[in-house]
Parts: C-alpha cells; structure tokens; sequence
C-alpha cells in the first residue's frame, strides 16, 4: 500500500462514491456511539449501581456483626433493601456463573467499598447475583436482583439505534439510486449521441437540474445535426453545380486529340473530383447509418484485396465482431490503408482484441511524421511538407476522416512511430 495514492482506494463511478457517501458516516456515527455508550455513559452507570450496592453491603455486615440472631432486623433489611442475606454461610449446591458483562467492575467496586476480597457469582436461571465474602469466623452471603448491580438492557437502545439507521440507509439508497440511475442514463444519452446515435425511448428524469441538463443535451445536439444538414445540404449543391461543368469538360476533352496536354488536363479533372468526393466524405460523416455487426478481420482482407500490386502485409487474426457504422468504417480504415500505400513500399495491418477494446495497427516504412507534428497531422486539410511528399496527390483529409470516424464510434486514433521505421496509426474502438 505505500505510495498509493489515496484516491486510487475509493471507487470510481459516481453511485458507488454516493453509497459510500451515504454508508461511511452513519457507520462512523454508529461506531462513535457505541464505544461512548459502552466505554463511557453504561460504564459510569454500571458504576454507581454497584457502588450502592457496596453501601448496603456494608449495612449487611455491620447487622450481622452486631445483631447476628435479631431476625427482625434481618427481616426489616431484607424488605426494605430488597435482597437475602445470611450472615454465616455453609455453601450452596446450585452451579453459578463468575463470567458475565461487567463483573470486574462490579468486583472491583464492592471490594473498594467492603475493604474485602469477595466471590462474584451469578444464577442464571433466576438471573440472581451471589455475593461471598469471607470474615474472621463467617462467611456472608448476599443475593440480590442482577437488575440493581447491571444495567441489564442497554444493549436494546444500540439494537433498535443500528435497526432504525439501516432503515434510513434503506430508504436513502433507494433514493440515491433513483437520482444517480437519471445522471447514468444521462450519460448514456450523452456518449450516444457523440457517436450519432439515439438512445431508444430516452426521456429527462430526476431532479430538476439533471432535467435541465438533459434538455440542454437534447436541444444542444438538435442545434448540432441540424447544423450539420444544412452544410452538408449546401456542399452537395456546390458538388452538383461543380460536377456538371467538370463532367462537360471531360466529354470535350474526350473528342478531343490526345495529346500530352490533353491528358493532363483530364488528369486535373479526375483529381478535381476525387477532391470534391472526399470533401464531401468528410462533411457528411457517417450520416444516418445504422449500426450492424462487422467482422473487423474480413472487412480489412477485403481493403488489402483492393491493392493487388500494393506490398501489404496482412497479419493473421481470428474473426472480431463490433457493433459499429460499416460504411464509416470502412471509409477510414481505407484512407489508413490508401495512405500508407501512397507514402510508403511496404504496409502491415494488424488487429488485437482485448478487454478494453479492438485495436487496429496500420504500420508503414516511409519517412513517417516528426513526433511534435502528430496532432497537427489530424486536423482536416493538413499536408506536412517536410514529411509528406507533395507529388502525392490528396486533399490532407484522410488521417482527419480516420479520426472523425473513430470518436464517433467512441475511440480514438493515435500516431506513433512504426517498428518498420514510418508511421504507426492505431485506431483503439470499444466493443
């Protein structure tokens, strides 16, 4: 334990902090009140019985010391203080009990008072304490109720004190677990729609700031994909009034004689497009598609298999279901490879399944990306001169559509530098 922080001792999610919330002070409470009750407040008056206890005593002794056969007196004692006594005892047959709650301090309380070693004993049958004590000729015996020496019922205030306590704990859990489940599916709605998916039947519940919160999510997202349509909306008219003029130059450039220049024209026009469908990639994103099963291991081979002459390297792995947006997907795991492909000789995909998620390395031995420049690399429209080729043709939105699609679908995708000496994109997805 040392060196653990203090913190990495407590629970994490936020209905186990608030069951601790709620358990840690009443057992604290409990635990404080209990060693007061028996250590200090039943101790004292346990104490003070058995100090009276010890003064009638005394009156017992001095009776048989100086009126051993008035048996009026005995009587008039045994009345009015409640208890039997023989001044010269000959023993007892009955079985008797020295361990019981409090019987050293009872012990030690009459002896201080009588100046007298005596037998402690008690019948538990007729819960009576017996006590013996020896003088120069005698030995006295005094029964008496355990009652008026032990406070015999203090136990039932912790009893019903611990009972009532687990009630409240009771009826507080079922009340935190009403507001903390609102806050859970809150959450729920929330990474969802991260992901540009809805939760089914989601409605704002509990408290009135966690509705307030779950509104604002709602209209907060609203305000987002309606956003989000009306760019797309508006690049795709820009694509279409763009796409008829390019498509009539490439058809006049076609009856046209072919020549160097000619073919460098129709060359510009096809970049032109390809350009124009990955800006259009990138702004529509994943759109409204839904979520199936995917086998991660078939839709990587079927992406190698598109690049017959490419030197891809496709480590073996056993089939990997997810749950995920297909086409999204497999859009971004094609820029990865397509990347890789155009800035390097060589590729290696590889896919590791863990508790923690789907991991997918594509690894390539071009120049790679200096380390302080990885976050620059995935922002859209980025080319790194001094380590990307410009002879390369692309729009720099491939690493950002990769990292677009992998935060929907609530992962994230990292650089790093590649044992085959380029880059290493790893893209880490949640089952």
């Amino acid at each position: 334990m040392i060196g653990v922080p203090w913190r990495n001792l407590f629970p994490k999610g936020l209905y186990a902090r608030s069951v601790l919330l709620t358990l840690l002070p009443v057992v604290i409470i409990l635990s404080l009140m209990t060693i007061y009750y028996y250590n200090g407040h039943l101790r004292t008056v346990n104490l003070k019985l058995s100090q009276a206890v010890a003064r009638e005593l005394v009156l017992v002794d001095q009776t048989c010391v100086q009126m051993p056969d008035d048996l009026a007196a005995k009587a008039f004692i045994e009345s009015t203080l409640g208890l039997q006594f023989e001044c010269d005892d000959n023993g007892s047959d009955r079985e008797l009990s020295s361990r019981f709650f409090y019987a050293s301090l009872v012990r030690a309380a009459i002896e201080q008072r009588l100046d007298k070693s005596i037998n402690l004993a008690l019948d538990r049958q007729t819960d009576t304490l017996s006590i013996r004590f020896q003088t120069d000729r005698q030995a006295r015996l005094i029964e008496i109720d355990r009652k008026r020496a032990i406070a015999i019922n203090g136990h039932i205030f912790i009893v019903w004190v611990v009972l009532f306590s687990l009630f409240m704990v009771f009826a507080a859990l079922a009340f935190l677990r009403n507001q903390v489940r609102s806050i859970l599916r809150l959450t729920e709605a929330a990474q969802a729609f991260g992901r540009g998916t809805d939760v089914d039947g989601y409605r704002p519940s509990g408290a009135k700031e966690i509705r307030a919160a779950a509104r604002a999510v709602i209209q907060m997202r609203r305000r987002l994909v309606r956003f989000a349509e009306q760019r797309t909306k508006m690049l795709a008219g820009v694509s279409h009034d763009l796409r008829t003029p390019l498509t009539r130059l490439k058809l006049q450039l076609a009856m046209i004689e072919q020549t160097e220049d000619i073919k460098a024209a129709q060359k510009d026009i096809s970049d032109m497009e390809e350009m124009l469908a990955e800006y259009l990639a990138f702004v529509r994103g994943d759109g409204e598609e839904a979520a199936t099963a995917v086998d991660l291991t078939d839709m990587l081979r079927e992406i190698a298999r598109g690049y017959p002459k490419a030197d891809i390297e496709m480590k073996p792995s056993e089939s990997i279901l997810l749950q995920t947006k297909p086409l999204s997907l497999k859009r971004a795991l094609s820029n990865l490879v397509s990347n890789a492909i155009n800035y390097a000789g060589r590729a290696e995909i590889s896919i590791h399944n863990s508790i923690g998620g789907v991991t997918i390395r594509v690894d390539d031995d071009g120049p790679g990306i200096p380390k302080d420049r990885y976050e620059e690399a995935l922002k859209p429209f980025t080319r790194l001169e001094d380590a990307r080729s410009q002879n390369v043709p692309g729009t720099g939105l491939g690493l950002a559509i990769a990292n677009d699609a992998a935060r929907r679908a609530g992962g994230r995708l990292t650089l790093h530098a590649s044992p085959l000496g380029g880059l290493r994109v790893e893209m880490k997805l949640p089952h």
